[in-house]
């Protein structure tokens, strides 16, 4: 079977848009593990797999992260996609690096990190808004949610670097041209398969 593959990061870095550009040139199914996590946060609450759990951000994305990769992990050892003798490529939010090294089976799937780490909260913020359209879960937030979230944001993708550089896993920086980027990225990963 060919490896699956993670893409994980913060929002708005280009995890969906990467996977659906290797989606397209590979013919992998992809699945949106945060869509996943927010049918958990619906339908079985008492998993505590939820994003409103009075933690702070930075909280409640350790917290996910070491519920939801073995899920990841479980979903890849199951035989449902070998049988077509494809891999899959999975898109998520809340994966720490150190939780992927500790709860998945590198053998299984072949991980990439996005994050915005190179910029300021305000930056981050100015970015946001300059590419804020209707179809973003951000568009309708009040600016000062905004505000926060991008600060969360930067912090996130900070941490994210360092285990990245710290464990060896690939980093991607998208907070400048990020289109090329993401080609990057995704010729990358298409070398590997």
């Amino acid at each position: 079977m060919k490896k699956n593959i993670i893409i994980a990061g913060v929002p708005r870095a280009g995890k969906s848009t990467a996977a659906h550009m290797l989606a397209k040139a590979t013919g992998y199914p992809h699945i949106s593990m945060d869509a996943v996590i927010a049918g958990f946060e619906a339908v079985f609450p008492n998993l505590g797999v939820h994003t409103d759990q009075g933690l702070s951000s930075m909280g409640t994305f350790v917290k996910i992260s070491g519920l939801i990769a073995p899920f990841m992990n479980a979903m890849m050892e199951s035989d449902e996609y070998d049988k077509f003798h494809q891999g899959m490529i999975l898109d998520v939010y809340q994966l720490l690096p150190k939780d992927y090294a500790a709860l998945m089976n590198p053998d299984m799937c072949d991980v990439y990190y996005l994050g915005t780490a190179d910029v300021t909260a305000q930056q981050r913020l100015d970015l946001l808004l300059a590419y804020d359209t209707p179809q973003e879960y951000t568009y309708e937030m009040p600016l000062a949610e905004k505000r926060e979230n991008c600060a969360d944001m930067v912090e996130q993708s900070r941490m994210i670097r360092r285990e990245c550089r710290r464990l060896g896993f690939p980093y991607y920086e998208t907070s400048f041209q990020r289109e090329e980027t993401l080609n990057r990225l995704v010729g990358d990963i298409l070398r590997t398969l």
